[in-house]
């Protein structure tokens, strides 16, 4: 039996028997709710209201951020999630950490999976191992070789716990066969300072919130943490390419929708994002926050969630993590 969220995407669906071509071509008639699940001025907004500002011109209605910050982003995603889902609540998530949540939290209030469908992914943004420059160690070998030789001595800043750069630490630990205890921070910024200041000398960050300092010198850049060089950082090396296997971690972002939007609504949403990320405006304004924007069908950016969850899942058990 479908419950009522479900009943009325399916009539949503059947928009009064019109064809569904039809149905996407009214698509939409009044503004549109663009949830983000944190505060003003971070990354998610910054790229939710570049994103909305795009759609908007597209679309011929405005899309209107809403910040619904706490609870890590679960306060927005159960907002998102209880939506109607006819199109006009969506959600600007920070994959990533959503994913994480499903693991780390024992009642994050959503399923990233049953209650959304993606329209599509926004992009990604890299992270950097950093070290203050009193460790004497420049790749991540040497590094590995200190923190051996010196387990007492070495510990790492996060974010915050159960953000992605706590948990790069964690399989930072698992991969290379060290034993690093977190020093939990909250947020980046006072992370940064203490950082800088020595009082901790290992962390995982984004590579904006780094680049400044490593251009500075007030910290060294030991790897980056994608697949392939980053564009913002090509000068750094992976963890990859320096014997880190299967060290690959990036914080993405995407558009979705509650769980029941009609089909019509979702190709024409994903076909106006797709051309928004290619546009050029977009590409130099989420250039600026180190975005990679990352154009992709609903099932490309469902598989990426899919693995997202299961491999922080994975990691989450194997650390003996205990969901909060």
């Amino acid at each position: 039996m479908l419950d009522r969220r479900h009943l009325i995407g399916a009539l949503a669906g059947l928009s009064l028997a019109l064809p569904a071509t039809a149905f996407a071509q009214a698509y939409p008639q009044k503004p549109i709710t663009l949830i983000v699940p944190y505060a003003p001025g971070g990354a998610t907004d910054i790229i939710g209201r570049v994103v909305a500002e795009e759609l908007s011109n597209s679309l011929g209605q405005r899309v209107v951020v809403e910040n619904r910050a706490g609870a890590g982003g679960n306060v927005g995603a159960q907002a998102a999630a209880r939506a109607t889902p006819d199109g006009y609540t969506l959600m600007l998530g920070a994959l990533t950490s959503h994913s994480i949540n499903m693991s780390f939290q024992a009642k994050p209030g959503f399923d990233l999976k049953k209650d959304f469908v993606p329209v599509g992914l926004a992009g990604n943004v890299g992270l950097a191992l950093v070290v203050h420059p009193s460790v004497q160690a420049k790749t991540v070998p040497e590094l590995v070789a200190l923190i051996k030789a010196n387990p007492s001595d070495f510990s790492y800043a996060s974010s915050g716990q159960g953000s992605p750069q706590h948990l790069s630490g964690e399989l930072f630990n698992l991969k290379a066969g060290t034993k690093m205890p977190v020093v939990p921070y909250r947020g980046s910024g006072p992370a940064m300072t203490d950082m800088v200041g020595g009082q901790v000398k290992i962390m995982f960050d984004t590579i904006p919130a780094v680049l400044q300092h490593v251009k500075a010198g007030s910290l060294r850049a030991i790897a980056t943490t994608g697949r392939k060089t980053s564009p913002f950082m090509p000068e750094t090396p992976t963890a990859i390419s320096q014997g880190l296997d299967g060290f690959e971690v990036s914080s993405w972002f995407g558009l979705l929708a509650p769980t029941g939007t009609p089909q019509p609504v979702l190709d024409k949403l994903n076909a106006e994002l797709n051309k928004a990320l290619q546009s050029t405006k977009v590409k130099e304004a989420l250039a600026l926050q180190g975005v990679d924007p990352k154009p992709s069908t609903p099932g490309e950016a469902s598989k990426l969630i899919e693995s997202e969850i299961t491999k922080w899942a994975d990691l989450i058990k194997a650390s003996g993590i205990k969901p909060e």
